[in-house]
Formats: C-alpha cells, structure tokens, sequence
C-alpha cells in the first residue's frame, strides 16, 4: 500500500481523481466521463481508482466528493445532476471494493475543505465557497470549519428561487438560481442568442448544443454578442452571490468549478455586478469574489485531504 491518499470529485459531467501523497502534493490525476459506457457512476469510479491505483499503487484511503445530499452515512441520497444516483450507498461500496477507509462528503464541501487547507480560503473564519458547473454548489465556512447543517445537507446554495418565472431547475423547481447561473445556463442563453439572431460567433454542431465552452470561446475572441451573452449571465451570478453575502455576511467569496477556466471574462463582469446587487455597498466592508486557487480540481484535492485525516487516526 503506498502513502498516496486518492481524492474523487464525482460531478454532472466528469470523475476527476487525484492522489495526494504525505505531503500534500498532487502527483497523479486522471478523469472520465461520469457515464462512461453507460454504465454510470460507478462504472466511472471504478476506471479512476483503478486508473490511479496503477500509477500509485493501492491508496491508505479514499475520499470522494458528490454533486449532491449526502448523508452522514457517506451515502448519495439525491443530486439533480445526476439523476440515476439515488440513496447509493458509496462509503459502504467503496470500502469493499477498496479495502481501506472511505469518506464521503459534499462535493462543494470538498472543494472548499480544500480551498480552506492550502488554496484561496486559507486563514478565512466566515466565507463562502460557490460551485459553478453543470450546476450550482456551495461550502459555507463559519468559525473556520464547514458547515453542514442537521443532516449534512447545507450550502445547497444553487436551488433557492430567484426568479419564479425562470426555467425549471435540473432538480424540478422552477427559478432555481442554479438554472440561470450554471454552465448549463451560460450555453443555453447562447442558444437563445442565436435564434434571435443574435449568436455572432458563438457556433456549435446545432444550435441546442451550445456549451458555455462556446460562448467563452467566442467571447474571448472579442465577439461582441458573446460578450454581451456573458454580461448577462453574471448579473445572474452576481444575484445569486449578493443575495447569499446579505444573508452569510462572508469576508470573501471563492469560486471554484469548471467556470473560473473563463478568468477576467467572468469574474471583471461577476465583480461589477455583484456590487449593484449587495446590500449597503458603501457602509460595509469590501468583499473580493475571487477565482479559487485549486481550479476544477478543489474538489477532487479537498476530498483526498479528508481522506489523509483518516489515515492520520
């Protein structure tokens, strides 16, 4: 067995593993699709800990973040993104199958463990981690640790309404602000763009498969209708992230997930109108939103870093 610690960060659309050795530092990643050969979630954790496993040797232990209500059993109970996941037990499966100790967590929880530990939350007492991906996630860090409220279930930060005349969130509800402020959203209102003629460069295979990729791209490129795309998307963001710093009352706010690739595209227009948005602007400290310092893999190293706490006992 080596002393590696494997971290799993298991998302709408990706498995994203890393090992984390007694130090701290990452020295294997993989990934795959989280429905890999239609076999699912599972099919997907199997290929990563087996694709680690062979770079690393066996992991002293295992720690997996989930897009979704996870209980203090380490058992899936629900996720909106990944629809076909219902109550499945992963602490208990993966023990079996690992042989070693297995923690299960929030996957937005693992992320802003991370963040708290070596990344853009570290030395913060009151804060919030945010999510933005296939969906929406959150950590809230209160006195230094997460906050996970009675049943594990806290920071669901994504499904509070906030239009109720928007679409209907992944989840079911309707106004979600997870259903006008997640990568999803982004290339949906790029499909909107251009059947009103308003796309620009903003291009895909067809017009109904356009990826908040696409829009970046396009935008990035100095288009001017992407541009605007992405201008209204994060005053979408910035609703949601104003009306959580009114209510939490954060130092600052850290964004992780696959969205922070975009840099200053996002977060120069996220800053601007998250300032229109917060309450009392001018009789309250500054609160940066800022990009988390870990990337897409916060999750993924958060989890590993839960893990070493059990190779620690």
């Amino acid at each position: 067995m080596s002393d590696c610690v494997y971290g799993i960060d298991i998302g709408g659309t990706k498995v994203l593993g890393v090992a984390v050795d007694a130090a701290s530092e990452v020295v294997a990643e993989t990934r795959t699709a989280s429905n890999v050969a239609a076999g699912g979630v599972e099919a997907a954790i199997a290929l990563v800990l087996g694709d680690l496993t062979r770079q690393c040797g066996p992991a002293a232990a295992v720690g997996v973040g989930i897009a979704g209500l996870v209980d203090g059993e380490g058992s899936m109970r629900f996720g909106p993104n990944l629809p076909d996941v219902l109550a499945l037990p992963v602490r208990q499966l993966m023990e079996a199958a690992t042989g070693v100790p297995v923690c299960v967590d929030n996957d937005a929880n693992c992320a802003g463990y991370g963040e708290l530990k070596m990344g853009a939350l570290r030395g913060a007492r009151n804060a919030l981690l945010v999510t933005l991906g296939t969906g929406i996630g959150g950590a809230i860090i209160v006195h230094g640790d997460i906050y996970r409220g009675a049943n594990g279930f806290a920071a669901e930060i994504g499904h509070f309404t906030v239009r109720q005349e928007g679409p209907v969130c992944a989840c079911g509800e309707v106004g979600h602000w997870e259903a006008i402020a997640c990568g999803n959203a982004l290339g949906r209102m790029g499909s909107e763009a251009i059947s009103v003629g308003q796309g620009g460069a903003i291009t895909a295979a067809n017009s109904s498969e356009v990826t908040g990729q696409d829009v970046a791209a396009a935008a990035a490129a100095g288009d001017p209708f992407a541009i605007a795309v992405i201008a209204a998307f994060a005053d979408n963001v910035a609703l949601g992230l104003a009306g959580l710093a009114n209510i939490l009352d954060p130092e600052v706010i850290v964004i992780a997930g696959g969205l922070v690739e975009m840099g200053p595209l996002l977060f120069d227009p996220v800053n601007l109108a998250f300032t229109r948005h917060l309450e009392g602007l001018a009789h309250r400290p500054h609160i940066p939103v800022r990009p988390a310092i870990l990337g897409e893999r916060a999750g993924a190293i958060g989890a590993a870093l839960q893990a070493s706490q059990l190779r620690a006992s």
